[in-house]
């Protein structure tokens, strides 16, 4: 089977790479890690930080879906991966040209924080819709959505014991703006935890020439380059929004999520798509029951005062039990419910 595949993110090239396990005779593609393959481009290519930089990038985006319109002649099916700034188009677009092509759309846009009217357009131009969180099936009216699990669960293989009660993580993140902006923060924390033991994770495909450029001094960390080994000896983390502070709630660390964002883009988020929360370990358990699992500290919040005293005040106990509850909502994985649909005659 030739699978067309477009998944711009870091987080969804190691889903797709759980999904793998579980398939036979499939040649990929499209827009995927070249670590799985040979892409068109690799995702390292389309990366973006923000409205702005999505903005500046446009054309060069549009350019490209019409490559991947072209590139799914020969596909047998397609499979399209979360970024719907990118994919919804493509979506349309592969509709209009193939409408007997079987279009999968695997981690859905959360249009439950935003714009939930492309519930519409997703029914329109996908034929199957694959969610990873419990609530957001209830959005769609046709029976092509169903929830499938959540991938961490498959992913992840440690939990939290044997802590070491003088460890911590910091966890800056993987674009350049959230690095630069939170490294001189986590610095200064550091140092204010000078008797912790203190380990900064770096993303895996970092070189040595980018980690210089984007972190400068990381004399007094320890550098990890495994997330969830690092969580799972950690007694505390300070960790970025993004797919981490999941991971962090799953493996049931202790953290704060600390977020610090371009003016404009933050604006946009709160004032126009109306986003509350930031989370999504905290997003999920106010839909399930009505409670947060961790403190998020936002833009001018996150300063050394703020981190240091979410340290010391976050309730361990409490967020253990929160965490369990979260795990149960969740309820199984999704990589080899996924497998089944993609190999499905």
């Amino acid at each position: 089977m030739k699978l067309l595949v477009s998944a711009l993110e870091p987080s969804s090239n190691l889903h797709l790479q759980e999904v793998l396990k579980h398939t036979k005779n499939i040649e990929l593609v499209g827009i995927f890690s070249s670590s799985l393959g040979n892409p068109l481009y690799d995702v390292s290519q389309m990366a973006i930080m923000g409205i702005v930089d999505a903005l500046k990038k446009l054309r060069w985006f549009y350019l490209v879906a019409d490559e991947m319109v072209k590139l799914a002649k020969d596909a047998d099916k397609i499979l399209l991966m979360d970024s719907s700034g990118f994919n919804l188009p493509l979506a349309k677009k592969l509709k209009a040209k193939y409408p007997n092509k079987e279009i999968i759309y695997y981690i859905l846009p959360q249009l439950w924080a935003s714009r939930p009217k492309r519930v519409k357009k997703l029914e329109a131009y996908c034929d199957k819709l694959l969610g990873i969180l419990p609530f957001e099936i209830d959005l769609y009216k046709s029976k092509k959505a169903q929830y499938v699990g959540h991938p961490l669960l498959d992913e992840i293989t440690v939990s939290r014991n044997n802590v070491e009660s003088n460890s911590i993580a910091f966890l800056a993140g993987s674009r350049a703006g959230e690095i630069t902006r939170l490294m001189p923060i986590f610095r200064e924390v550091r140092r204010n935890l000078s008797d912790k033991k203190a380990t900064l994770v770096i993303p895996a495909s970092f070189d040595k020439q980018k980690i210089a450029e984007l972190y400068e001094d990381t004399s007094d960390f320890e550098i990890s380059r495994d997330t969830h080994s690092t969580l799972a000896k950690s007694e505390f983390a300070f960790v970025c929004s993004g797919t981490a502070t999941l991971e962090a709630a799953l493996i049931g660390t202790p953290f704060v999520l600390v977020y610090k964002a371009k003016k404009i883009d933050f604006f946009i988020g709160r004032n126009i798509l109306g986003i509350k929360l930031v989370g999504l370990a905290n997003i999920m358990l106010e839909k399930y029951n009505n409670t947060l699992l961790h403190k998020e500290l936002l833009q001018e919040e996150v300063n050394v005062q703020n981190l240091l005293d979410a340290f010391y005040t976050t309730d361990r106990d409490i967020f253990a039990k929160s965490t369990k509850e979260l795990r149960d909502y969740l309820g199984h994985g999704s990589s080899k419910i996924v497998a089944n649909i993609i190999m499905e005659q």
